[in-house]
């Protein structure tokens, strides 16, 4: 069964990914994200980024299509209640459809044991 993640914003809960995909070589996890209010979406995270000073990769308002560099205020945990640190953080997506959570530069050792599943599948030549 997939590890759940959850993430906050500010310490406020926002929600949970199950980081499903990986870069393992480059320490990167990403996954979707189930937001834990239906509210949270473009206006949301482009309202938060403005206030902050949080830079933007892409902002398309008319379809409602964001993306953001690092957000210093975003934290993601693991069950037992341990920080998933990494070099930056990024959230992208568009309303309507899905938003999607990724941490780049995560460290190994920290990286292979808690993301065992991403690495094996790197390790493994496809046939």
């Amino acid at each position: 069964m997939a590890k759940s993640y959850t993430i906050f914003l500010d310490n406020e809960l926002i929600g949970t990914t199950l980081f499903e995909s990986a870069d393992a070589p480059l320490g990167v996890v990403f996954g979707s994200i189930t937001f834990s209010d239906e509210v949270i979406g473009y206006d949301f995270i482009k309202e938060y980024c403005v206030e902050k000073g949080v830079e933007l990769a892409n902002d398309d308002a008319e379809d409602k299509i964001i993306s953001t560099r690092t957000i210093p205020g975003l934290t993601v945990v693991n069950n037992t209640g341990v920080e998933i640190k990494g070099a930056g953080n990024q959230v992208a997506g568009m309303d309507g459809d899905q938003y999607e959570i990724s941490i780049e530069g995560i460290p190994y050792p920290f990286y292979e044991e808690e993301f065992p599943q991403h690495v094996k599948k790197y390790k493994i030549p496809s046939e």
